[in-house]
């Protein structure tokens, strides 16, 4: 039987061997006569109403009729009255095989993208992502020569969806997108911007996490002072994050990045940037004092910080007493501490005691969600690893267990530099690990692969 046949002649063998007439199966289905005739006929194509209905009435699963209702759709002439809903449905009900063939017919016809690409912002805000995906991909494919705005958002969708655990994945998503970033509207440009620098920042990129928060700060300025000298002629309000978020947020992604390449000091040159926003953001409402207030914070908790990393470790304690009123901030604190410990020699056993009740870090997000799951579990394995270098420096040996843990979670983010962090540091305090501790540690590196900088792959397994 043809597909295009399959509906019609499913329902006419189904009132056949019902022994159901015309007004019966009306009764079942909730058609009137006119419509059921129609269909009957197949001089009408099929709305995805009426497949609802002829299925219910023949007491079907709501999506027995869909790959057949794939060609229906493009019965007569393709129609998005009967596509979208349709599309809208596949995805709720995960068909994502009609999806995959309804994108492919239509985009025959460039002209159907558009629409197409609409039905993707639908789902993609719905949180549907699977299909809108797989649109998105479709949309791009058939654009790839346009160098449009639409196949740029496409890429940064797919971008977006693409995220996970694996940091080098994340990689990859993120160079495959960037070429697109400077084609997006501002709006969308900004905030591609700022996970572009996650990304890059998580695996430790941060030359490149300095540029990309150079250009965020160019691109937002400018726009800034355009909306504020046109404000007199139109309202100029925007969706999303207010541009002068993305101005302090520039500043403090490059103090970042110069204190993960250890200039403390030009660190502290853009601390004094993103502190001070009262005195140039012209905004005075109670969204502005807030985002103020929380990068001032910042400041505020990072000064102690590059004071701390640059060797003035008599600052430990008054950096303690700050974080302990920021409790989103107590993790992050702790691990440079940890950190400056190591690297100083200096003792923080009462820090760590203090504030054992935040390791690990329980809270997912800020005031302004900047703490990703991934973001989190990178800087967990960190944590781990740095934790087991001081507790051993005081020879507690229980604490290569540590080390074990971070490899562990390192090996599951797939993150490299963690990774050889882990396995180094185990082999320099081996001789301090009982016989179960090197059983559990050789389960763990069985198999390991890592990326070298030239991106050959190097077999740990044997170790």
């Amino acid at each position: 039987m043809e597909p295009e046949n399959l509906i019609r002649e499913s329902l006419s063998r189904f009132m056949r061997d019902n022994k159901l007439n015309h007004s019966q199966f009306m009764e079942q289905s909730g058609l009137n006569s006119g419509t059921l005739s129609h269909i009957l006929k197949g001089s009408k194509p099929i709305s995805f109403r009426q497949l609802a209905a002829i299925t219910e009435g023949m007491g079907l699963a709501e999506d027995y009729f869909f790959e057949a209702y794939v060609v229906e759709c493009f019965a007569f002439s393709a129609s998005m009255r009967r596509i979208r809903p349709f599309i809208h449905r596949c995805a709720e009900l995960d068909r994502l095989n009609c999806i995959e063939r309804i994108a492919h017919r239509l985009l025959d016809d460039l002209s159907y993208s558009a629409a197409l690409f609409d039905i993707a912002e639908d789902l993609f805000v719905r949180n549907q992502w699977k299909a809108a995906a797989l649109i998105y991909a479709n949309v791009g494919e058939g654009e790839k020569y346009q160098h449009s705005e639409r196949l740029a958002v496409c890429q940064y969708r797919l971008f977006v969806i693409g995220l996970g655990e694996d940091l080098d994945e994340n990689l990859r998503a993120a160079n495959q997108f960037e070429p697109y970033v400077n084609r997006l509207d501002e709006a969308n440009q900004l905030e591609a911007l700022k996970q572009l620098m996650h990304v890059f920042g998580l695996v430790h990129k941060w030359v490149k996490v300095d540029a990309l928060a150079m250009e965020m700060h160019r691109v937002a300025t400018i726009q800034y002072e355009l909306q504020n000298s046109e404000l007199s002629d139109k309202d100029c309000r925007r969706k999303g994050r207010p541009l002068y978020y993305y101005i302090l947020y520039a500043c403090l992604a490059r103090s970042k990045a110069s204190e993960e390449c250890g200039d403390y000091k030009r660190a502290l040159e853009f601390v004094a940037l993103y502190s001070n926003g009262e005195s140039w953001v012209q905004e005075k409402t109670e969204e502005s004092r807030r985002i103020i207030a929380q990068f001032s914070e910042w400041a505020i908790a990072n000064t102690y910080l590059y004071r701390l990393m640059s060797g003035d470790v008599e600052v430990i304690d008054e950096y303690g007493n700050y974080i302990a009123s920021q409790e989103d901030e107590i993790f992050v604190a702790i691990r440079f501490m940890v950190q400056a410990a190591n690297r100083y020699g200096c003792n923080i056993d009462s820090i760590l005691e203090r504030f054992s009740a935040y390791i690990p870090y329980q809270s997912d997000k800020t005031d302004f969600g900047e703490y990703k799951l991934a973001i989190l579990q990178e800087g967990y394995a960190q944590f781990l690893s740095d934790l087991a270098v001081y507790r051993l420096n005081q020879n507690q040996d229980y604490a290569i267990k540590y080390i074990l843990k971070s490899l562990e979670l390192s090996i599951r983010i797939n993150s490299s530099k963690n990774i050889i962090t882990c396995m180094s540091l185990f082999e320099q305090y081996r001789d301090r690990a009982d016989l179960e501790t090197k059983k559990e540690f050789k389960k763990l590196s069985k198999g390991v692969h890592l990326i070298n900088e030239k991106k050959s792959v190097v077999l740990l397994g044997s170790l």
